[in-house]
């Protein structure tokens, strides 16, 4: 199922980086940037993160909760935050459900191999829980800037 603006975004409940859960539900009320990325301390992941960091307060004053969401394990993301001093939490997605639930695990293709992985892809989310806006080309060192248009 392809997710479009409009869309009630999906429920989902999984947990952060300390290992404490964390829900869509716990964000009802406030605008959220939900943001799917491949891997914790790569090159892209790494420039979209501190794009973000650099325009926390930016995203705060325009009313918005960042949330990102990757593969990698709760050890890897604390890791990630510690080094990059992310303010927002992380999910660990280990077993795929939530980029699942918005669509974005899918084949992809490096050096002629097939694998599964996340699509780098944003979700914004209203107040109500609706999807307003749907980054799929993301800029990783401008990310922010596509968000606060």
């Amino acid at each position: 199922m392809q997710l479009k603006v409009g869309d009630k975004a999906p429920l989902f409940e999984a947990k952060n980086q300390n290992g404490e859960p964390i829900s869509l539900a716990d964000f009802i009320g406030q605008k959220i940037v939900l943001y799917f990325y491949p891997k914790d301390n790569t090159k892209g992941c790494t420039a979209q993160a501190c794009n973000l960091r650099d325009n926390y307060a930016s995203l705060q004053a325009a009313g918005y909760q960042v949330i990102g969401v990757s593969p990698d394990d709760e050890k890897s993301h604390q890791k990630f935050i510690d080094k990059y001093e992310l303010p927002f939490p992380l999910i660990a997605d280990t077993d795929q459900a939530v980029a699942q639930a918005y669509g974005v695990w899918q084949e992809k293709q490096m050096y002629g191999k097939t694998y599964m992985g996340i699509v780098r892809t944003t979700f914004v989310i209203d107040e109500n829980g609706v999807i307003t806006q749907i980054i799929n080309k993301v800029k990783t060192a401008d990310h922010s800037a596509q968000i606060l248009i």
